[in-house]
């Protein structure tokens, strides 16, 4: 595979496919946790533990299921980026968080991380949540593959604010999804489960096999 194809694939190069049973044992048996509040991030320090927390219980907030830090899915994200990643990809990552709770911050008028609310994070979400055209998506791809080509070659790269904020938020929510589906009480209570399967059935109607659920992965 060409160097461009493979940086193209990263997106915010989480490249969570590769995560090992050990580290998804960090989503299982997750009851009777303290607040996340209290937390101690390994790779993220305290207060950007805290509001990554907090923008993950917006994107999956808690329902009839459970929140997304009630399934461990920020400590799992933290534990990704420490045990996984490359330094270069870290670094990476660090810049993106900075620069999307840096404009949260500048916007809200707070000083500190830990100062931040629903209310402060939740209108970033929304804005860097919200569809782009496939000509801005694709700008976007190749302002991040030139930016990572650039400090792999062990050159200087700069990333406009807006192209940062866009690909960290959506690359959060991905792996949040990933991270939450493969919890083992949202795999096992939430989805479709069959841990022995059965017959198969190749053209069903989902609402009468699962009930419109997806399966568990």
């Amino acid at each position: 595979m060409e160097r461009r194809s493979a940086l193209k694939n990263m997106g915010l190069a989480f490249g969570y496919a590769v995560a090992t049973p050990t580290l998804l044992s960090v989503l299982q048996s997750c009851k009777g946790k303290p607040s996340y509040a209290e937390w101690v991030p390994t790779f993220l320090d305290k207060d950007k533990g805290y509001a990554l927390a907090q923008t993950l219980d917006i994107i999956l907030p808690k329902t009839e299921t459970p929140s997304a830090t009630e399934m461990n899915v920020h400590v799992f994200i933290d534990s990704f980026l420490n045990e996984v990643l490359p330094k270069e990809q870290q670094d990476f990552v660090r810049l993106k968080m900075d620069t999307f709770y840096n404009k949260i911050l500048k916007t809200s008028g707070k000083e500190s991380l830990q100062d931040l609310t629903v209310e402060d994070i939740e209108p970033a979400l929304k804005q860097y949540l919200t569809k782009r055209t496939d000509e801005e998506e694709e700008l976007h791809a190749k302002a991040i593959n030139n930016y990572m080509e650039s400090i792999m070659q062990g050159g200087q790269a700069t990333l406009e604010e807006d192209i940062a904020n866009f690909s960290f938020a959506n690359d959060i929510r991905d792996m949040a999804t990933f991270a939450y589906k493969n919890s083992e009480y949202v795999g096992e209570e939430v989805l479709a489960y069959l841990p022995i399967p059965g017959e198969y059935v190749p053209c069903g109607d989902v609402t009468e096999l699962t009930n419109n659920k997806a399966w568990s992965l």
